[in-house]
């Protein structure tokens, strides 16, 4: 008899659904549900009020492809960003670790996902034309190609440079500074600092 086994149903039931969250394993599941017992039961309704709306609060912005609260997300929105500017990233959960390193004012674009020819996933998959578009309508001058440093992300990378070669916009890549074989989404502040600072030249 395990640990869980003591659990009422409800209980093993919830544990189940947690551990299916990245990162988390039984015992991390059984503390969190543990926990969440302890808390006043309006929160609990709150919780789980955004837990069930969650698909219909949080929308893919229709310009970048980044999450956002409408049509269009913050950065998107914002005054103060510099349009020249576009990093490339392979999916939505890389934005904030680039924004936590302070060091890039420019857009974005969200490929979703890399190529992985393996897996039968080709630029069609991508949201390479959405980009190809944006390039059209002018006024970027750099595209910063921000994929992770593994054999995919530089198989995208390349691929990306290639594609655009002609496009009239310096592309560049990030630096030597995030691990090669690294996913860049646990990359921390200061690495994707000096990562972003010491981009070289793609074209």
């Amino acid at each position: 008899m395990n640990a869980n086994d003591a659990y009422p149903e409800a209980l093993r039931r919830l544990v189940a659904y947690l551990k299916r969250l990245p990162g988390v394993g039984t015992r991390t599941a059984s503390r969190l549900a543990l926990s969440l017992l302890d808390w006043p039961e309006e929160l609990l309704q709150a919780f789980g009020g955004e837990l069930a709306a969650i698909r219909q609060n949080v929308k893919w912005c229709h310009i970048c492809g980044n999450l956002a609260d409408d049509d269009v997300c913050r950065i998107c929105r914002a005054a103060d960003r510099d349009r020249s500017q576009v990093c490339v990233v392979e999916v939505a959960t890389q934005v904030p670790v680039i924004e936590s390193a302070g060091c890039y004012r420019g857009l974005y674009h969200v490929l979703g996902g890399r190529l992985v020819p393996l897996d039968g996933i080709g630029p069609e998959d991508l949201r390479i034309e959405e980009l190809r578009t944006r390039l059209a309508e002018g006024g970027i001058r750099e595209l910063i190609v921000a994929t992770s440093p593994d054999v995919e992300g530089e198989a995208t990378a390349h691929y990306l440079a290639a594609e655009f070669a002609g496009a009239g916009v310096r592309i560049t890549r990030i630096a030597a500074g995030v691990p090669v074989g690294a996913d860049l989404s646990y990359a921390d502040a200061a690495t994707m600092a000096r990562a972003m600072g010491g981009r070289q030249s793609l074209d």
